[in-house]
């Protein structure tokens, strides 16, 4: 019976688009890469459990997703949740309250707690997906310029350290490094020219990534400064390479992995860990995959309670062998899909590489600049928040824009979830408003006034009805019709029972029309 079930929520990965996958997959593996070990060190984790856990996002929940494009793995929005745990836990007591969090997971599935990301409005996706792309930008400026201190994969406002998005910009202004800025400069040439019809007609680079072209011209770049310009070099001391852990051996490798403390399970705090990772990571998860539908050109819809289901098993298996939590993330899922993915093998190559990686080519990678993999984000930035989609959300009207426009600074200046938050009620503002416009109209042909009821309405359109009886001059006949609405709210009928009472002193006469369930009452 289990066995049976598993079986249907795997689906292995097809290889009818593996030419446009395959790339994909190597080009999110070099984005992911620097993203899992900068957010295991801003999580207080050992590095190795981000690797971790990209692996097993890409190995396993791959699988089980119910999206075709999405990538998972460690996300940056969890980060102060786990470096708390971690501090007031202990790592291993943190690794079971992850696994108990995938359980969590598992069940909102199976409760379909995914309907929760339909409820969240175009425009704030849209608006999270430009903001995203602008804090992409921002946050790899200083990356881009020499200036490595802040871990990849920040993307909150305000810093730990008392700085923020803007004030580290110009502190990277203040220390440029040369060997940096070249190397940025020469792998967005070479990016842009990677997608230019002359390259395409080259038959020969339609089977290799810019991106990594671009890391390994960077790498060459830095190893060439070593020979002619020393004082240009990018080093791992000044934190300019990547920092994958070096693993010696297969016992080595073996030795990194880490059991969950199960003896404290009984413990309170390991409980609310487990609660607040399974929540925090649910709704990005849900927010992520809304978003990343967006960007499919295919315009698949993805089983977003299946996508619980999935991450609860990734989170389980990363908790049992020391890893970080998982959700899916926008910043992967977008340049995979950048990157011209079709389907789910994209992300396990990824995953596999991740894997190949910290086995055998750790001392390889760690040559990689950190300038290098920030001009390929800058380019995902950009695609993410160009002004051609700025003025389709502004064609769309100011009820759309204002909300996606509010959601893309609130997300900049805050976070992702805080920035959601005010985007959904910047949303829900402009749905009253609107609400209130449609529900309730009145027309009149010489004394006669006619109050119609288009839809149902509550108690959110008192403010509107009473507007709207007011314009109704002394003697004058008012007929308030409620064929059409199935449902009238308390409210309502108090605030037409005042109305009426106040236009018994002015002259005016009443009818209703299925009104009070009466069909047609004269007074």
């Amino acid at each position: 019976m289990l066995t049976s079930t598993i079986s249907k929520q795997l689906t292995w990965p097809s290889l009818a688009s593996a030419g446009r996958d395959i790339p994909a997959g190597i080009v999110v593996f070099l984005v992911a890469l620097p993203l899992c070990l900068g957010i295991a060190l801003a999580s207080g984790a050992p590095l190795f459990s981000g690797v971790i856990a990209g692996m097993v996002a890409g190995l396993v929940v791959s699988l089980f997703s119910g999206s075709e494009l999405s990538v998972s793995g460690p996300a940056a929005g969890l980060a102060v949740v786990v470096l708390a745990a971690i501090q007031s836990l202990g790592f291993e007591a943190f690794a079971l309250a992850l696994v108990l969090s995938g359980m969590l997971q598992i069940v909102f599935g199976f409760l379909r707690a995914g309907v929760i990301g339909d409820y969240i409005p175009n425009s704030v996706i849209k608006g999270m997906l430009a903001a995203i792309g602008v804090v992409i930008i921002l946050k790899q400026l200083p990356h881009a310029l020499g200036d490595d201190h802040d871990f990849e994969g920040d993307d909150a406002f305000h810093q730990p350290d008392g700085k923020n998005t803007f004030s580290e910009i110009l502190e990277a202004l203040s220390r440029l490094s040369p060997g940096a800025i070249l190397i940025t400069l020469c792998c967005i040439a070479l990016l842009l020219f990677w997608e230019t019809p002359l390259r395409k007609r080259l038959r020969w680079t339609s089977a290799i990534p810019g991106p990594l072209v671009c890391v390994l011209l960077g790498t060459g770049l830095n190893e060439l400064y070593g020979a002619v310009a020393p004082g240009w070099k990018l080093t791992a001391e000044n934190d300019h390479l990547v920092k994958l852990p070096v693993m010696n051996s297969l016992g080595e490798f073996l030795g990194a992995f880490r059991l969950p403390a199960f003896g404290q399970i009984g413990r309170l705090e390991v409980w609310v860990t487990a609660v607040t990772i399974a929540l925090v990571g649910s709704v990005e998860t849900l927010l992520c995959i809304e978003a990343t539908d967006k960007l499919d050109p295919e315009k698949r819809i993805s089983d977003t309670d299946r996508e619980l289901r999935a991450q609860g098993v990734g989170n389980i298996l990363s908790g049992l062998i020391g890893g970080l939590p998982i959700t899916s993330v926008i910043v992967r899922s977008s340049a995979n899909v950048y990157a011209g993915a079709r389907t789910r093998l994209s992300a396990f190559v990824h995953g596999l590489l991740m894997l190949v990686a910290a086995l055998l080519l750790a001392g390889m990678l760690n040559h990689v600049p950190l300038s290098a993999l920030a001009s390929i984000l800058l380019l995902v930035g950009y695609k993410l928040s160009s002004l051609k989609i700025i003025r389709e959300m502004r064609a769309q009207g100011w009820s759309q824009f204002i909300p996606f426009g509010v959601t893309v600074v609130a997300i900049v200046f805050t976070d992702l979830l805080k920035g959601i938050g005010i985007g959904l009620l910047t949303s829900v503002f402009f749905v009253i408003r609107s609400n209130h416009h449609a529900a309730i109209t009145l027309v009149h042909q010489d004394s006669d006034w006619l109050v119609r009821f288009n839809k149902d309405v509550s108690f959110i359109h008192k403010a509107e009805l009473k507007r709207r009886l007011s314009e109704i001059p002394d003697r004058a006949n008012a007929i308030i019709d409620g064929n059409k609405a199935l449902y009238i709210d308390h409210d309502i009928y108090d605030t037409l029972k005042e109305f009426e009472t106040a236009a018994s002193y002015r002259g005016i006469r009443m009818e209703y029309h299925n009104i009070f369930g009466k069909e047609i009452t004269r007074h």
